[in-house]
């Protein structure tokens, strides 16, 4: 049994900053109360305990106080990208039965399901309000939230994350990167997925102050960071080389209270490790996914120089392990085992057991160092075999990153005659660029099989909503 985080949270510090959007900001004491209306709101529009909806909208303030409300009235959240189709909100939304829809005003023409029961924000702001008793203690078992999975192996699966799930998370999460009295971590990442969500879980569970934006904007995260405005933040890797990027521009560093870059979404590569070193940034990479409920393992600050390019430990209630592997540094698929993992999903996964005798198979290809430090070398799905090698796309996407005119890089497999598949590489550059120039500077870092076969210059790679390279599109490129 866990206490309600919110109620929780408000009786505890309630005259401390939770949340900061633009220029307003609001203390435990106030969310609880914004978040307390929008809660007598829903339940005044015939939402109940147990129910389930579905929420699509911004990375706003009133988007928290929707989501809090959700959990005070004691509802399971499927939390919409955004960024997805008609058609593929219309799929989840009938995968996963939601009772209602509730959406925001200007995102309202992306629900097109007949028959969906859809209330507005703007409707749900004007509602009347009926009173309801609020759960002062939540069951571990609860599901608060369910995600989609990018559906890169077929259909999306909807992951339920659990209080339990949600709860041991943020509680490894601290015991690794510790906790302040004066934290704010910066939010930059959608609501909507697990890397934001988990941030607003941290917030009510350590009594820390969320800075909220609705979208990325390198210049003023680049702003704050530099004046210590925050003092955490999580990106990927394309977020953090764009940071890097207006820091050096300026000639500006980190605040000395800059506490932490959590990098997730992929390794980052070396060469952005070593400028934010330069910035005093300390960028700890880190590994989970939607069904971890976010982070599994993370690179504590004291080994990021010694360890550049792993994801670090598992974090203290889970366990990490590779797949029919016997010895330190041989590659196999990473297994995961602990509370943060998800009970199971939804809809048309809902008998898909999500683990094997206790074990979360990934589909990350990745190895175990002598000293127990993950590092994950790639996805499985992504795995180019040519002539036999195995070639890791991200091993390639690293390199690359590494020269002066390359912005961006992704890179797939294409199918040969001769080898079975060859890398082939998309390259968003900065002035000009040939392709002789880049096959010349990867044959001075890569094995000569690993050198990119054709390379392909573009304005911008596909990106899921947190900027992580879809790899999938970049296939479809080549067949298109």
């Amino acid at each position: 049994m866990i206490p309600n985080w919110l109620v929780q949270r408000a009786y505890l510090t309630p005259d401390k900053i939770a949340l900061s959007f633009r220029d307003e900001s609001w203390t435990f004491a106030e969310l609880k109360e914004q978040s307390m209306r929008y809660a007598r709101k829903m339940k005044a529009n015939g939402l109940n305990e147990g129910d389930r909806i579905a929420l699509l909208g911004s990375s706003n303030a009133e988007m928290v106080f929707i989501i809090h409300a959700s959990m005070l009235l004691g509802l399971e959240i499927v939390m919409l990208n955004r960024r997805l189709t008609k058609q593929e909100l219309a799929w989840q939304l009938d995968d996963s039965s939601a009772k209602a829809v509730i959406v925001s005003n200007e995102l309202a023409e992306w629900i097109d399901v007949e028959g969906t029961h859809t209330i507005l924000f703007t409707v749900l702001k004007k509602s009347e309000e009926k009173d309801f008793s609020v759960k002062g203690i939540w069951p571990s078992e609860r599901t608060i939230t369910i995600m989609y999975t990018s559906g890169t192996t077929g259909f999306p699966k909807g992951v339920r994350q659990t209080v339990g799930n949600h709860t041991s998370s943020a509680l490894s999460s601290v015991l690794n990167l510790g906790l302040d009295e004066k934290d704010v971590w910066l939010c930059t990442m959608p609501l909507f997925h697990i890397s934001g969500f988990s941030i607003l879980v941290r917030s009510v569970l350590y009594g820390m102050e969320v800075r909220l934006y609705e979208k990325f904007e390198a210049v003023c995260v680049a702003k704050e960071i530099q004046t210590g405005s925050v003092t955490r933040m999580s990106v990927v890797s394309l977020m953090l080389n764009k940071i890097l990027h207006e820091l050096e521009k300026n000639g500006a560093t980190a605040h000395p209270s800059f506490q932490t870059m959590l990098a997730g979404g992929g390794p980052v590569p070396v060469d952005y490790l070593e400028r934010a070193q330069r910035l005093n940034i300390p960028v700890l990479q880190t590994y989970g996914m939607t069904e971890t409920s976010s982070q599994t393992a993370t690179l504590s600050s004291t080994d990021a120089i010694q360890k550049q390019g792993s994801a670090g430990k598992p974090l203290f209630f889970n366990e990490i392990k590779i797949k029919d592997v016997e010895n330190a540094g041989e590659y196999g698929e990473v297994l995961i085992r602990g509370p943060h993992v998800t009970p199971g999903y939804i809809g048309r996964f809902e008998h898909t057991v999500p683990s094997i005798d206790g074990w979360l198979p990934t589909g990350d290809i990745g190895y175990v160092d002598e000293e127990g430090y993950l590092y994950i070398v790639d996805r499985r799905s992504d795995l180019i075999i040519s002539g036999g090698e195995n070639i890791y796309p991200a091993e390639i996407e690293n390199v690359l990153a590494g020269h002066p005119k390359v912005l961006e890089a992704g890179v797939c497999g294409k199918e040969d005659a001769e080898w079975g598949s060859v890398p082939v590489a998309f390259i968003v550059c900065a002035g000009n660029l040939e392709a002789e120039e880049l096959a010349t500077f990867c044959s001075e870092h890569l094995a000569r099989y690993k050198v990119p076969k054709e390379f392909q210059f573009v304005e911008k790679l596909p990106r899921n909503a947190s900027n992580k390279l879809l790899r999938r599109e970049l296939k479809e490129w080549l067949q298109a």
